[in-house]
């Protein structure tokens, strides 16, 4: 799913912000799809840094894109960032909803941008994503504990409706927010791939949640199967809901 990503499809808003010359920081950049589209975004004069923690990711970003002018790929921690006023875009995608002290994250991103920079950061708020028509019942039980465990855990469902308040809070200026909404439909290219990302979930954090005693695994595997099912045969469309927030740094 990261790697059928792009600037233009996953990161809307960025897209129409970025220009030949530009300097960016990719926060959580995972595999480096829209980290690429940045760098060839603003190119020539420009360049794209791309940070993630997990190496592994860092590691694949550099084998699938590292001849790419102007592109760079880093391991590092978004609570540790080592740059100062260095980029004139700072930009996150689909990650503050995975930590449990955004805020901070947020306040080090700043950090990182020029006096007068942008911060942009793209996120969901879970539960507002719609489907049609209802996905099994299995799925419907998964969502609900899914949800539970990451509240659980610290982390906000819904931090794409929180962005605009943390951002002013941390003293960002003209701050603006813009619904990202993403819709699949039958018939649309990837429309499998895109509308399956719950059963990836169900995949890739189920086994975590049984750990945390959240589900047991067969409720897990039943909820994948029922739902990869339904897409393949019912399913007509998907919305997940997202909301792009950027301010400007302070001169």
């Amino acid at each position: 799913m990261l790697n059928t990503r792009s600037l233009a499809t996953g990161h809307r808003r960025l897209a129409e912000l970025l220009r030949p010359g530009l300097s960016v920081l990719d926060v959580g950049c995972g595999p480096g799809a829209i980290t690429r589209g940045i760098a060839e975004a603003v190119m020539p004069g420009g360049r794209a840094v791309g940070i993630d923690l997990h190496e592994g990711l860092i590691d694949e970003a550099r084998r699938l894109h590292g001849g790419i002018p102007g592109l760079t790929f880093r391991i590092c921690d978004v609570y540790e960032l080592p740059y100062r006023e260095e980029f004139d875009i700072v930009t996150a995608a689909r990650v503050l909803q995975w930590l449990a002290r955004p805020f901070d994250a947020l306040r080090m991103m700043i950090r990182s941008a020029k006096p007068g920079g942008r911060v942009v950061v793209l996120d969901y708020n879970h539960m507002r994503s719609s489907h049609v028509p209802e996905p099994p019942p299995t799925m419907q039980a998964f969502h609900t504990a899914f949800l539970r465990w990451r509240a659980e855990t610290g982390l906000d469902n819904a931090i794409a409706d929180h962005l605009a308040g943390m951002f002013a809070s941390a003293g960002l200026r003209d701050v603006v927010e813009i619904p990202q909404l993403e819709t699949t439909r039958r018939g649309d290219p990837n429309f499998r791939i895109r509308a399956g990302v719950w059963a990836e979930t169900a995949a890739f954090h189920g086994p975590r949640m049984v750990e945390d005693g959240v589900l047991t695994e067969q409720e897990r595997a039943a909820a994948e199967a029922d739902y990869r099912h339904w897409v393949a045969t019912e399913a007509q469309s998907q919305t997940l809901y997202l909301a792009s927030v950027e301010g400007s740094c302070p001169l």
